[in-house]
């Protein structure tokens, strides 16, 4: 199936790009699809730790993903 990912923050640096399609596994989780995205973009491994929101709505590591969703990657954000 395919959906779309938008990269905010670092995550756009280590992926190379603010959005991508992407084709994944059907019955995807957001746990399964966290493993495609390492694979995908390799950088992005670099990133321990990031939030995922699935059509704009933040997702748990067993949310399903359907085809066609608009996935965000959001890393932690710092400031001070």
């Amino acid at each position: 199936m395919t959906v779309s990912v938008l990269f905010f923050g670092v995550s756009s640096d280590l992926s190379g790009s603010s959005s991508a399609t992407m084709e994944i596994q059907e019955a995807s989780t957001v746990s399964s699809f966290k493993s495609e995205l390492n694979l995908a973009f390799p950088n992005m491994k670099n990133l321990s730790d990031f939030a995922v929101a699935i059509n704009e709505t933040y997702s748990s590591e067993n949310d399903s993903i359907n085809d066609g969703d608009v996935i965000a990657i959001l890393p932690p954000v710092s400031g001070g």
